[in-house]
């Protein structure tokens, strides 16, 4: 059942978790209420019409509702009984809505968490793993550290507090080669730290820095910003200063746009601040925010206390950004994306 609803959604994205698994069990929306009705002993009179509203909730926002927790509980026992209700694979609720986990209630959430960690055996678990299968990585050399809350600049009445995770370098000295899985983790922690704001954050424009950065805005401006426009910085190194490259992108926008600008690594170079200057000046009254996949600390300890511990903290302050997010911290000299994109 899990490989069916994976190679589903592989092939087709706009299909959520919980509607793949109900096609690998084979089943209609009016079968799946019966199966649903049969694992409670038929004291449920569910409908396909509910499955539907929980599959439409899934697929996109502001449509139809979400299951509750006890639902999902019963749902992933009757789709593991697969096509012909004999089956006894173990499916866990989680896997239901893997992709929509963020949109449950908090009360479903907090159940969600609690029931993953028991069924992982540690009442430690964190929910990144749990609900995030591509935190998973495939490749036994790549390791992410733990999550630990850093208090980032951030709007007025925002919430200040990220939650960061930690790249440990099992090679000191050499760069950190970062698989598929782990570089889209971090984009879901920037995804989920967007979320958590404190007030509903809309972009006029996605900047790239390089390539790198420029899957980062790709990703981020069709997941989170309703596929706003996207624009792409190449930087140039010649000698100690920064130029950018004449084929950078930059799109229109109306006065006092809001602009997120992605770049893969802070170190101690100021790109940052150069960026910043150069967005301003060709949107005037641009309100600014920073998303970065990486930052690089001062020390050895890569869950750090301060956001003063990184080494571009004074960088990004003097950008005057309205708000800041980092998805992992690194240690020298860094770390490289997949593809060795630039």
């Amino acid at each position: 059942m899990k490989t069916v609803a994976a190679e589903l959604m592989s092939r087709h994205p706009e299909v959520p978790s919980i509607q793949a698994y109900r096609y690998a069990a084979g089943l209609s929306q009016d079968q799946a209420a019966l199966r649903y009705n049969e694992v409670t002993g038929y004291q449920t009179t569910l409908g396909g019409t509910t499955i539907n509203a929980w599959e439409t909730w899934a697929r996109s926002r502001g449509a139809g509702s979400p299951p509750t927790f006890s639902s999902l509980l019963v749902l992933a026992e009757a789709y593991g009984r697969g096509p012909l209700g004999m089956a006894v694979e173990k499916i866990s609720p989680s896997d239901l809505i893997s992709e929509a986990y963020e949109r449950l209630p908090p009360e479903d959430q907090l159940s969600l968490k609690s029931f993953s960690a028991k069924e992982k055996g540690s009442p430690n678990s964190n929910v990144g793993p749990a609900f995030h299968p591509i935190r998973q990585t495939d490749s036994p050399s790549q390791s992410i550290g733990p999550d630990f809350n850093l208090v980032a600049p951030t709007v007025d009445y925002g919430n200040p507090e990220i939650c960061v995770f930690s790249l440990p370098n099992p090679h000191p000295g050499n760069l950190l080669d970062l698989d598929w899985s782990t570089f889209g983790f971090g984009i879901e922690r920037l995804i989920r730290q967007i979320k958590n704001l404190g007030r509903r954050l809309e972009v006029d424009i996605c900047f790239g820095v390089n390539e790198a950065g420029l899957v980062m805005a790709t990703f981020l401006a069709s997941a989170q910003f309703s596929r706003c426009p996207i624009g792409y910085l190449r930087c140039n190194k010649v000698r100690d200063s920064i130029t950018l490259d004449p084929t950078s992108s930059y799109p229109e926008a109306g006065e006092a746009p809001t602009i997120l600008i992605c770049d893969f690594e802070v170190k101690h170079a100021d790109v940052v601040g150069f960026i910043a200057s150069e967005i301003r000046r060709r949107y005037p009254g641009a309100q600014l925010y920073f998303a970065a996949f990486g930052a690089m600390t001062k020390g050895s300890d890569l869950e750090v206390t301060s956001f003063d511990d990184l080494t571009g903290a004074q960088i990004m302050r003097a950008a005057e950004f309205s708000a800041v997010f980092i998805a992992a911290t690194m240690s020298p000299p860094g770390i490289e994306p997949p593809l060795e994109l630039r």
